[in-house]
């Protein structure tokens, strides 16, 4: 008997919570399209992208059966010149982080309250951060022996090339004197490219 109230009396209470319940949900599935569509105004594949490859980068194997290996990966000269792309990516990236301040977003569409920053680092390059992420990739492939990741690094050159086209397109939209600026600044190799 005291079962059958108890399932009763929890029915009851059941049945009364399920309409807030069921709003909750439906706030929660509305606020997650929100942010969704935020996520793909902003650029957000471009940014899932980016990791993904960082990440394959990062875990890449030194060789694959059907990729050449490459004999001079294994010297020391290799080794050396990795640290030093590496250190020269990281203190590029740096930089570039460090100018932008609160102009800073993962996303490549500019923040709605944000300022074009054209002194520093980014007098030199537009994209200083990219440059530093490829040259610390190429100083990781480097530094592991992997050609494998040195393939990687190769294809995130190209990524960043076609995701920098992008925000470019963006940048020129938010700031009409961004069109001056590439004009006279390179995009991702200082003073070359």
């Amino acid at each position: 008997m005291t079962s059958m109230r108890h399932r009763q009396s929890s029915l009851v209470l059941w049945r009364r919570h399920m309409p807030v319940a069921l709003c909750d949900v439906m706030v929660m599935i509305q606020k997650a399209r929100s942010l969704m569509q935020t996520f793909i105004e902003r650029g957000g594949w471009w940014v899932s992208a980016q990791f993904g490859l960082l990440f394959a980068l990062v875990l890449a194997p030194s060789e694959l059966p059907w990729l050449p290996a490459l004999s001079f990966l294994r010297e020391q000269g290799a080794l050396i010149a990795g640290f030093i792309l590496g250190g020269c990516g990281v203190a590029l990236a740096g930089a570039g982080l460090l100018h932008l301040g609160a102009n800073l977003t993962p996303f490549p569409r500019p923040r709605d309250n944000g300022a074009l920053v054209q002194h520093g680092v980014y007098a030199i390059v537009r994209h200083p951060i990219y440059s530093g992420i490829i040259l610390g990739a190429f100083g990781w492939s480097l530094v592991r022996g992997s050609s494998v990741a040195l393939a990687l690094s190769a294809a995130l050159l190209i990524f960043f090339h076609f995701k920098s086209r992008r925000e470019e397109r963006w940048l020129v939209e938010r700031y009409p004197e961004y069109a001056d600026y590439q004009q006279r600044v390179k995009k991702i190799i200082p003073f070359i490219w």
